[in-house]
């Protein structure tokens, strides 16, 4: 599994945006169909033409998936790297279940690592749907180029292209902004739980029983 999630990785880090939509438009021309059934037999359970399959839009979703993926997967690997290897052994050692130990302990760690470069490459995203203009698709950029075609109008249209993508990109980064406040603030809450402050001091409910004290003289 490793080596494969590494040849994905490699592969689709290599290789252009616009060389993966492309081939992907054009994949009819290997593959007249799309079958599903059992590998190296006869046995076909349905099949597709993938010119009805790989359309305009579920081009550009597919493609944009395949590359970006890429991407984002390396960013959580650095980000679980990022976490010292002692919060692993010290899960173990409590007993805890793996699963718990990731999303309990380790993600919550990872995620302050994770959380920057994640947006960042969500931001990029959105602008990188303007390479989809090679699809014919009509996505913003692709429209704005049908309109200033028409009208001759091209840098007052490209400004409105580009307030277009300010607003995107800034309604993104003020989501990133809430999304890293609300972290912190959760793990301040969970540092002052743990060390509370020295003149303040932990509730603690005890019973205490007081047993009659007979004393016999003689």
């Amino acid at each position: 599994m490793s080596s494969l999630a590494w040849g994905y990785i490699w592969l689709f880090r290599s290789l252009p945006l616009i060389v993966v939509l492309i081939i992907l438009y054009n994949f009819s021309y290997l593959y007249d169909t799309l079958s599903l059934g059992v590998p190296f037999t006869h046995i076909t359970w349905c099949s597709f033409e993938t010119i009805n399959v790989l359309g305009q839009f579920s081009t550009a979703v597919v493609g944009l998936t395949l590359v970006q993926s890429a991407y984002t997967a390396e960013i959580i690997r650095g980000g679980f790297l990022g976490v010292d290897h002692g919060q692993y052994e010290a899960a173990a050692a409590l007993g805890l279940p793996a699963w718990r130990r990731t999303l309990r302990i380790i993600l919550p760690q990872a995620l302050r690592t994770i959380l920057p470069s994640g947006f960042n490459e969500i931001i990029s995203l959105a602008k990188g749907t303007a390479m989809v203009y090679v699809l014919a698709m009509p996505e913003l950029f692709n429209t704005i180029q049908m309109i200033y075609n028409r009208t001759q109008e091209v840098i007052p249209l490209l400004m409105v292209g580009a307030v277009w993508y300010l607003a995107i990109t800034t309604v993104l980064s003020v989501i990133q902004h809430v999304v890293e406040r609300a972290l912190a603030r959760s793990e301040r809450r969970s540092a002052v739980n743990q060390n509370p402050a020295p003149g303040r001091k932990r509730t603690v409910s005890t019973t205490q029983t007081q047993e009659p004290v007979h004393a016999s003289l003689s």
